[in-house]
């Protein structure tokens, strides 16, 4: 076994993580339907992608994001980890842990390129965020798939981004909407979470 199997081209043992999605190199005469291709700044991370629209699309504001990327903030895209497949570089990739702040593979983590350190995605425990701006958006339809669909921890902002989307305090979907969120959006959220009071009053549950 290797002593040392975060890159090469071993797979067993410590590298097991290369046979797993999202890691897992599909072979040729798999059925992997390419839609996109994306690489890293120096090109020896290449990826490609098999699912035309991400399930979500977001711009993140947290200072977390805000550090990662030396940016305002952060544009996000998620999908499954079926759906991306490494032409090229996965020996070629480091992880972050941003909790224990060190090099390491323990969901959820930070993955980049180790040689141009560009950013690949952030790795969950079910699902991958990934970077739209790596990848070859050709079209403008392939760029109106991935247009974001909200703003998220939008009160830790440095910049106001005043597009009309819904924009989320924390949380999309479990904190409140701020700021110039559309009108009906914030009704809508905010009959829900009555409803669900209701429900918990009903039921003698704490009702906060």
């Amino acid at each position: 076994m290797d002593k040392d199997q975060s890159r090469g081209e071993s797979t067993t043992g410590i590298s097991e993580w290369k046979q797993r999605p999202p890691y897992r190199v599909h072979e040729p005469n798999e059925k992997f339907d390419v839609k996109y291709e994306a690489n890293c700044h120096c090109g020896r991370v290449k990826y490609q992608l098999n699912r035309r629209e991400p399930l979500d699309s977001k711009l993140c504001h947290c200072t977390t994001c805000q550090t990662q990327h030396a940016a305002p903030f952060q544009w996000a895209a998620i999908f499954h980890k079926e759906d991306i497949n490494f032409a090229n570089g996965h020996h070629d990739l480091e992880w972050y842990d941003p909790t224990e702040k060190s090099i390491a593979h323990k969901l959820p983590c930070k993955v980049r390129c180790a040689f141009c350190h560009s950013p690949i995605m952030d790795e969950g425990r079910n699902m991958i965020l990934l970077f739209p701006s790596l990848i070859h958006l050709r079209t403008d339809a392939d760029r109106a798939f991935f247009k974001p669909r909200c703003h998220m921890f939008y009160g830790q902002r440095v910049m106001d981004v005043p597009d009309g989307l819904p924009k989320w305090a924390g949380l999309s979907g479990e904190s409140e909407l701020i700021e110039d969120s559309p009108p009906e959006l914030v009704r809508e959220f905010e009959r829900r979470r009555e409803e669900e009071r209701n429900r918990r009053f009903e039921k003698g549950e704490n009702v906060k």
